[in-house]
């Protein structure tokens, strides 16, 4: 059952030129599943109220974070003024695309900043050292807007069972990326066993529907092997 209160800033992180993380305190331990999301009222203003991801693991006890894109709405002109000891609204935990069985190999694809339930995933499989072959394929429009690139680097470090395929519409010299757009034949090629990995898609709404149809009509992989989330927070 979600509940309700009010936690306090206790962190603002820029991740890319657009992209900012604030970090909650809660006042304890955050009760969720990594994947889930939450609903957040600035201002105690009812209009200021967006559903977004949880972008932190339940691994990272020490603060809930959530992570968004600025844009010029009102909701995010008012996530951008947050600062440390700002008061915040949530209501947690909401949503299913949560990890099953982490014997089940996996495969995620992504766009922007539809990353930041896998990160909380990714993040958790990693931390509790789950064992789980994972592959992620992330698009981006260029390097400068890959968010949680260093948590990535830094993971597939330390664990080896995580593979990350940039693709990128433009390549930047001197990184390794896959160039252009998440077609089958890019998926072939990262994902060798495709046809044996549950697959998750987040990102924007028009994203997620064509990766959906990609797979199933291109790739004959089953809707049963399908999890979504057409990503809320812009």
């Amino acid at each position: 059952m979600a509940q309700e209160l009010i936690a306090r800033v206790k962190e603002v992180i820029q991740r890319t030129y657009n992209v900012k993380s604030i970090r909650l305190d809660i006042g304890g331990k955050a009760d969720f599943k990594a994947g889930q999301f939450l609903a957040v009222t600035l201002q105690n203003n009812p209009e200021l109220k967006r559903y977004l991801s949880i972008s932190s693991s339940p691994t990272e006890e020490c603060y809930l974070e959530i992570t968004k894109k600025i844009t010029e709405s009102d909701f995010s002109q008012a996530f951008n003024q947050l600062k440390p000891g700002s008061p915040v609204s949530i209501q947690y935990p909401f949503g299913k695309f949560i990890l099953g069985d982490p014997a089940q190999d996996i495969t995620f694809l992504s766009g922007g900043i539809g990353i930041t339930p896998i990160r909380s995933i990714v993040k958790y499989i990693v931390d509790k050292n789950l064992g789980t072959d994972m592959v992620l394929v992330y698009a981006n429009r260029s390097v400068e807007d890959i968010v949680f690139k260093d948590d990535f680097d830094a993971m597939q470090k330390i664990y080896p069972k995580i593979k990350v395929a940039h693709v990128l519409c433009e390549a930047s010299p001197g990184f390794k990326c896959i160039p252009g757009l998440i077609n089958a034949q890019v998926i072939k090629n990262e994902v060798n066993d495709y046809l044996k990995r549950k697959f998750y898609l987040c990102g924007p709404p028009q994203m997620v529907e064509a990766m959906e149809k990609l797979l199933t009509q291109e790739l004959a992989v089953g809707k049963a092997n399908i999890i979504t989330e057409n990503f809320q927070g812009y």
